[in-house]
């Protein structure tokens, strides 16, 4: 294979057309992006689909909607394939006749393994990303993995591509279940926190709507702290804990409950799940 990879020639950058297969809400955040942080321009993308909403969303930002799949794979040099998991061996088989190694092939299919993906397309240009939904806001945090013959700058042009998203970080594919138990998974644990954080403050005596608020936005500053800040959260928590103070009795409260311990279970459980539904 390797020397299969040096003879495939990498996509031209500033001249290459981006096509969708699977005209949904991801394919959407991921186009918005590409177009808003300005790495293509709406013409250069296109995706098809039949239903006036769909067709109608992609259009209002300048993306050409085809009618069909196989006119997005004729006009296109990178392909992302945004079809739900049960469907999508189907559509890369109907599909394959026209797709060659020529093309830059993606799959945002969660649990759909490389090894299945080339062989359904009859190569192995092909890289396997698993964004998740804060996508939508231009915040995912995504992982990618390279098929076998997948070249360097397949991962650069794909890193800069899905880096229009949120943040992308580079994966062996055998790592995908437990990722799928921390970034797959875990915004919905964060729903669960700051909804919880927000009960607190109406049990507390604030009103529902600024409770919320503050909430979220506590969780979103935190957060920007660990990513923007390089300190260690452990040290960030140390930093706001004062002596006998009000944040160290709540601390207090939390590790009574095995706040931490309930949290590695849930990342630990749900890449358990992830194991047993790719079998």
């Amino acid at each position: 294979m390797a020397s299969m990879a040096a003879a495939i020639a990498p996509i031209p950058k500033d001249i290459f057309n981006l096509g969708f297969i699977g005209a949904g809400k991801m394919a959407e955040s991921i186009a918005r992006g590409v177009v808003k942080s300005g790495v293509l321009p709406p013409g250069r993308i296109r995706t098809a689909h039949l239903g006036k909403a769909r067709r109608a969303a992609f259009e209002s930002f300048g993306v050409k909607v085809l009618d069909r799949n196989a006119e997005v794979v004729q006009e296109s040099d990178v392909i992302i394939f945004s079809v739900k998991p049960q469907i999508i061996k189907e559509v890369v088989l109907q599909l394959r006749p026209l797709i060659s190694e020529k093309q830059l092939l993606v799959s945002v299919a969660a649990g759909v393994k490389l090894q299945d993906l080339q062989e359904w397309a009859g190569h192995g240009r092909f890289i396997r990303v698993m964004p998740n939904t804060p996508a939508a806001v231009g915040e995912a945090a995504s992982v990618m993995s390279l098929g076998t013959a997948a070249i360097e700058e397949d991962g650069e042009l794909i890193a800069k591509l899905f880096g229009a998203i949120g943040k992308i970080w580079k994966a062996d594919e055998k790592l995908f279940d437990a990722i799928t138990g921390l970034s797959g998974s875990g915004p919905a644990y964060i729903y669960l926190a700051i909804e919880a954080l927000a009960d607190g403050g109406v049990a507390a005596g604030l009103p529902r709507e600024l409770a919320l608020g503050l909430a979220s936005q506590t969780v979103l500053g935190a957060a920007s702290m660990v990513t923007k800040g390089g300190k260690h959260p452990g040290q960030l928590k140390d930093d706001v804990t004062s002596p006998g103070g009000t944040t160290i009795a709540g601390v207090h409260e939390l590790e009574k409950g095995g706040f931490r311990g309930i949290l590695m279970n849930a990342v630990v459980s749900a890449a358990r799940r992830s194991q047993e539904l790719s079998k």
